[in-house]
């Protein structure tokens, strides 16, 4: 079954209106810089829970200088979704014509991406590979999001309780109950994906490098009972009362990755290196949410052939192929992706006065 078959965008950043029609192959994006081919993939990023690929506010996303709000509208994995936004709120979700929270998006399918802002990913702080886990970990298990999302919240509530300098045990242990029922599921969910991550690259044999993935916390590894995690909360409370927020916790996880055959650290690696070790997580996370859930996820894969050699995009694309999913793909020029040929649709966008103008075209 094709993830998306249908697409409407209105208003949405470049894109004023737009109808497009998908046939489950790959998909290829190319035209000049500032046509709209982010944009584009962007919005089917907000497919999926959370703030998309750009992590942009609803605000941010519509359309200037209208500013009239935004809609995009999919078929997705054979339902009806909606998500939208009205001037001055957040954006709204409907499934199937009944209005739903974004995590119920995670329960319909994977929506997965790759973008240029995360080529630096294994040299700056945890807070990206943290995000690019979570997200991993979304696609094999739906529920994932729903605990990060509460515990989160949670957070967010004792910080402010920290700041303010609130003594009252009974807030605070009310909010620390609750952060330890999600953190205990958060960091088992993290490491059950871990796995599946490592079983896949095994089974790949794939020319893009194997990675062996850890999970770390800065500050060593929280207790996996809930009743411990709260202990360690309580605990704490002076220390992070000093710091004026939480010390321990899965919000300070880190994921490690080491270049299995060199044994070599992703971040002492050439740049390249980094990239193509980047794609080897994210094609093993594909195989296995599609081992996992039965069917793959939806692929965004933006500028993802500009610093590849043509052996190792001739390897991608044969890899995408193979997955059987949908894949959206963009670059600059048509050439790079010349080796899909017939397996992809190919449409050409370009910039116009009234927005982004996109054509499709046969294969090169």
């Amino acid at each position: 079954m094709s993830a998306i078959t249908h697409l409407v965008l209105s208003h949405f950043r470049s894109h004023r209106a737009q109808r497009l029609v998908f046939d489950g192959r790959p998909v290829v994006l190319t035209g000049p810089n500032g046509a709209g081919k982010t944009n584009l993939i962007e919005a089917i990023s907000l497919l999926s829970p959370g703030r998309g690929l750009r992590g942009a506010g609803a605000e941010d996303l519509a359309r200037r200088p209208e500013a009239i709000g935004w809609k995009i509208a999919a078929d997705l994995f054979g339902h009806e979704v909606e998500t939208r936004a009205e001037p001055g709120e957040g954006r709204g979700v409907r499934i199937d014509g009944k209005a739903a929270p974004q995590v119920a998006l995670a329960r319909l399918g994977a929506v997965q991406w790759l973008v240029p802002a995360m080529d630096r990913l294994w040299i700056e702080g945890a807070e990206g590979r943290r995000r690019l886990l979570d997200r991993m970990t979304m696609g094999l298990i739906p529920d994932h999001a729903e605990a990060v999302l509460d515990y989160d919240r949670a957070m967010r509530d004792r910080n402010r309780l920290l700041r303010d300098m609130v003594r009252d045990g009974h807030w605070h242990g009310a909010l620390e109950a609750q952060m330890a029922r999600t953190g205990v599921a958060i960091t088992a969910n993290r490491r059950q994906a871990l796995g599946a991550l490592v079983a896949a690259q095994a089974d790949a044999g794939s020319v893009f490098p194997a990675a062996d993935l850890t999970l770390t916390h800065a500050e060593g590894d929280p207790p996996a009972d809930e009743a411990a995690l709260a202990e360690a909360f309580a605990r704490g409370r002076a220390r992070d009362m000093a710091a004026g927020r939480t010390l321990i916790g899965p919000h300070r996880a880190d994921l490690a990755a080491v270049w299995a055959e060199k044994g070599m650290a992703a971040a002492v690696c050439s740049t390249g290196e980094q990239k193509a070790l980047l794609i080897s997580l994210i094609l093993a996370n594909a195989r296995a949410i599609a081992r996992h859930a039965g069917r793959p996820p939806v692929l965004l894969l933006d500028e993802v052939a500009a610093h590849l050699d043509e052996g190792r995009r001739a390897a991608l694309y044969d890899e995408i192929c193979a997955l059987g999913g949908q894949a959206f793909m963009t670059g600059t020029e048509p050439d790079l992706f010349a080796g899909l040929g017939q397996r992809a649709q190919h449409w050409t966008l370009s910039e116009s006065p009234n927005g982004s103008v996109m054509h499709e075209r046969p294969a090169p």
